[in-house]
């Protein structure tokens, strides 16, 4: 006897699968370039600069991101080959003259990948003290692929899983794609991670991300998946992933798209929730109908889906794409949860846009949208504290301020706390701020690096 979702499954299946053979999935790197270069007319400079930035930063693509989501009439302008090309001006001047000097004159291997790493070095891989705060330990012994930093929250990086169908252009773990095993996080199984979740038990949630989960097969994705459920405390396994936006075909097409599906069920019939932490970054990601088909999959699972990006220069830095996107994600089912800032990392100076600037374009758009769509919160910072979210500026005598309220943090006891710093129309982060006196101490401490400058106390079973 078939069950509920097989039955849903096969409907959702009809149109898709009986219109043409399962599009396969193809890699298209920096080899690849001079042949995207022929078949969509891109131009002799864009060429150049992608060749030059994606021997710094990660470079890859599919065909369903080049002949679906790319407008190639408006290039380099259009927002989403800014969002997966690498583009002139990501890289210092100076940074790239040189490159494409070493490559003009056909400089030595050694000298190219001197040059790189010296780049690299200056981008911030780890931004927030990620590798010096949030890496959990299990009996003295730090443990590999794994992340820590809220109390409730683990986040799990499965070795299989730290790649990403495509890669996007302002993705603040772009040092986990450049083959540094230094700078990545990659866990080859979770055992390690049951031990430490058995140790933690004021762990509720078990968040799932790298790269992209989504880009294993079923039979891998469920190796890491099906040990956690053995975790009583665990009550939500979240999922972070691109692969709707980028390669939908996951869900609908992909030789396993079935079984993935099904696997989502077992999850939720465990008595979890398994929250789809999806990444739309513009809404033309949502448009196809193969998108559009891929959530309802996903929703027919009893899995809840969440959407998150963070706010991009020369993407999504327009109130009506935003506001667009949010009904989009509303429509399809999905929960619009957060507009985040640009982290300080990689080319940040190409995509930061000013915490003002983001205020004005979250609720310019937050003002359009209906009720069920006011779910979302931004502009909001993943800072080395917590997460900061800019709520609002405020006139007071000793003059404007921005209105901030911490989120989630490090230390519960800043959870929910508002505080104020000094207004600045050019500021983009929280460390270009300047706190205003009123703000209290344990908060202005964390955010100075008095508290956080070593890990939080998250061992033992008492939280």
């Amino acid at each position: 006897m078939r069950t509920g979702l097989e039955s849903r499954l096969e409907v959702m299946s009809l149109g898709v699968l009986n219109s043409a053979e399962a599009t396969r999935f193809r890699t298209i790197g920096p080899q690849h370039i001079g042949e995207v270069a022929a078949r969509y007319g891109l131009p002799a400079d864009a060429l150049e600069a992608v060749r030059a930035v994606s021997q710094v930063l990660p470079f890859r693509v599919n065909d369903y991101v080049l002949s679906t989501l790319v407008d190639w009439h408006r290039i380099p302008e259009d927002p989403l080959f800014q969002l997966v090309f690498p583009q002139r001006g990501m890289l210092k001047p100076d940074d790239e003259r040189k490159l494409i000097e070493l490559s003009g004159r056909r400089g030595t291997r050694r000298e190219i990948a001197a040059e790189v790493s010296r780049i690299r070095a200056e981008l911030n891989p780890h931004p927030s003290g990620q590798k010096q705060l949030n890496v959990p330990e299990l009996a003295g012994t730090e443990l590999p692929g794994m992340q820590h930093k809220y109390r409730e929250t683990v986040l799990y990086f499965p070795q299989q899983g730290q790649t990403c169908h495509a890669y996007c252009t302002y993705c603040f773990r772009w040092a986990q794609f450049i083959g540094d095993a230094d700078l990545r996080f990659a866990a080859p199984g979770p055992e390690l991670l049951v031990r430490y979740l058995r140790g933690h038990p004021a762990v509720s949630d078990v968040l799932i991300t790298g790269g992209d989960p989504m880009v294993m097969s079923t039979e891998r994705l469920r190796s890491h998946l099906e040990p956690i459920l053995a975790v009583d405390t665990v009550q939500t396994i979240r999922i972070g992933t691109k692969s709707v936006a980028y390669w939908p075909h996951r869900f609908v097409t992909d030789a396993d798209a079935d079984d993935v599906l099904r696997l989502f069920e077992q999850v939720v019939a465990s008595g979890r929730n398994l929250a789809v932490m999806a990444h739309f970054s513009h809404p033309r990601e949502l448009e196809t109908d193969i998108a559009r088909k891929a959530l309802a999959r996903i929703r027919a699972t009893g899995a809840l889906i969440y959407c998150q990006a963070p706010l991009i220069a020369h993407v999504n830095d327009d109130p009506r794409v935003w506001a667009d996107m949010w009904r989009a994600e509303l429509a399809a089912g999905a929960v619009p949860y957060y507009m985040f800032v640009e982290r300080d990392t990689g080319p940040r100076h190409y995509f930061e846009v000013p915490l003002a600037t983001g205020l004005e374009i979250f609720r310019t758009a937050y003002r359009t949208l209906p009720g069920l769509a006011r779910t979302v919160r931004g502009p909001v910072m993943s800072a080395t504290p917590g997460k900061v979210m800019v709520e609002g500026v405020e006139d007071t005598p000793r003059g404007r301020l921005f209105q901030l309220r911490m989120l989630q943090a490090r230390d519960p006891e800043l959870v929910g706390r508002p505080f104020r710093a000094r207004f600045s129309s050019t500021a983009a982060w929280l460390d270009q701020l300047e706190l205003d006196p009123s703000a209290p101490a344990d908060i202005a401490a964390a955010i100075t690096g008095a508290i956080g400058a070593q890990k939080p106390a998250l061992s033992g079973t008492t939280h």
